[in-house]
């Protein structure tokens, strides 16, 4: 089992979740769980022992020298945090992770029971594949979620996909069979720029959080990076002619499948977001 720092008086708290790896394209997810661990200040209060989940040969080891000058090795595990946003009535329970190697069946039973003992109310699972999505564009975000009110409130859609997956499907699973609510975020990352990061996507993610939870996340450098690396990208495009015409197609394509109300509806929730983030600046 995990063993978890005494922690009390958590206010209703919701978990984040993400994990490097198969889930996790240009590290758009996992990026968003380091964010918030910075913004809000999060204290790590457990960790997943490696020893039973981890290769090795596949996630080594790393070496370093800590603060005081000493060499120290770090296990690949998945750690678990805990935040209280100063804008926000409940606390979160952050889970930064690496997608497990072996027994993914008892690593989901331990993480949910480490989170159910720091009461975590609900699960929010984020994910980023690649995808044909321009970068020129906002990132797509699909979302599901598992209680028909959370469907209906966050207008989301039950999943439809068959095919592989990965922990964060399985955790999903898990929390269906436990009756957990639970909530998952996918962004949709451009297949050509698949080396990470991607700040766009991380960006987008961060947005449907800001949705979710009511409140205003502070950004930090995140627009500029985003900005800069949607640059990069056009300056690719510029040198390669291939490149330039591939992405006019799926521009073209998003823009003709793209309904007029849809993109409205996106606008409005941007301009919420703004005048709250304006509301906690002031």
């Amino acid at each position: 089992m995990i063993e978890i720092d005494d922690v009390t008086g958590l206010v209703n708290p919701v978990v984040i979740a993400a994990f490097e790896g198969w889930n996790d394209a240009a590290d758009a997810a996992s990026s968003v769980v380091d964010h918030l661990m910075r913004v809000w200040e999060a204290q790590v209060v457990g960790a997943v022992d490696p020893e039973d989940f981890y290769d090795f040969q596949v996630n080594r080891p790393a070496v370093g020298t800590d603060e005081r000058g000493h060499r120290r090795i770090t296990w690949p595990s998945t750690r678990i945090a805990v935040a209280s946003p100063p804008d926000l009535q409940r606390d979160v329970i952050l889970v930064r992770g690496i997608e497990p190697n072996m027994r993914w069946r008892q690593f989901t039973a331990e993480l949910l029971a480490a989170c159910d003992d720091l009461g975590g109310e609900l699960v929010v699972t984020l994910g980023a594949l690649l995808a044909d999505s321009p970068h020129t564009r906002p990132i797509p975000v699909s979302g599901t979620a598992s209680e028909p009110d959370l469907v209906d409130r966050l207008k989301l859609e039950q999943s439809t996909y068959e095919g592989p997956t990965g922990i964060v499907g399985v955790l999903q699973d898990a929390c269906a069979r436990l009756d957990i609510p639970s909530v998952s975020y996918w962004a949709a990352v451009p297949h050509y720029v698949a080396q990470p990061p991607c700040p766009k996507a991380t960006l987008a993610l961060i947005g449907v959080l800001e949705d979710l939870l009511e409140t205003s996340i502070p950004l930090g450098d995140l627009p500029e990076d985003a900005r800069a690396w949607e640059r990069g990208v056009d300056e690719l495009a510029e040198e390669d002619e291939d490149i330039a015409d591939y992405v006019r197609a799926l521009e073209e394509a998003r823009d003709t499948t793209e309904l007029p109300e849809a993109s409205g509806e996106a606008i409005a929730r941007e301009f919420e977001r703004y005048l709250k983030r304006k509301e906690g600046e002031a």
